[in-house]
């Protein structure tokens, strides 16, 4: 069971809406996979374990929290994981970020991931905060070939449909700290 949970961790990881920057913290995937559920189904054949009822996986920096969670491998041994339910009927997620101390925090009623694809994809009240910025929508999806984001305010929404908002935050990013107590600093008229 372990060998099927440990892609589904590196899966989640890679898939949290990080840019190339912010991925998640590579030490995790090196960590023992610690699951809890209140019942577990196993199917070799088929290669699907489901687990279920207040299920937290945790490996390393990384926290799952759902109600369900259904691991399926391909014969080629690419999983598919999907997540759903949980606290409030959300599935939720967080793993620090690497080489900072910020975290990657995500939630949905249904997380999928296809590690084939390298793409993981929020449904339904889908939200996920990186460090200081967040987004939110109907619908995220994150490309980790690609490093692309798509957000959608409603299922199938095209960008001139008028079916609700996405919402960003996005912090300015400063690489130089510039303080009204030094006025050479925010003024190049007096740093002459």
């Amino acid at each position: 069971m372990t060998t099927t949970a440990r892609p589904l961790l590196v899966l989640f990881a890679c898939a949290t809406l990080g840019s190339g920057a912010a991925l998640a913290e590579r030490a995790d995937r090196d960590k023992p996979v610690h699951l809890e559920a209140s019942r577990v189904t196993v199917d070799d054949v088929k290669r699907v374990h489901v687990f279920e009822g207040n299920v937290v996986l945790t490996q390393g920096s990384l926290v799952i929290r759902t109600a369900k969670l259904v691991v399926t491998q391909d014969a080629d041994g690419f999983q598919k994981g999907v997540a759903s339910g949980g606290a409030n009927g959300l599935a939720r997620f967080r793993q620090k970020r690497e080489g900072r101390d910020e975290y990657i925090d995500g939630e949905a009623e249904r997380i999928e991931y296809d590690s084939r694809a390298e793409k993981a994809e929020f449904f339904t009240r889908a939200y996920v905060k990186s460090g200081v910025d967040e987004v939110r929508g109907h619908y995220i999806s994150y490309d980790g070939k690609t490093e692309q984001y798509l957000v959608t305010s409603a299922p199938g929404a095209s960008p001139a449909s008028d079916q609700g908002r996405v919402t960003a935050i996005i912090q300015p990013k400063n690489t130089k700290k510039s303080t009204a107590a030094d006025p050479a600093a925010s003024s190049p008229a007096l740093a002459r």
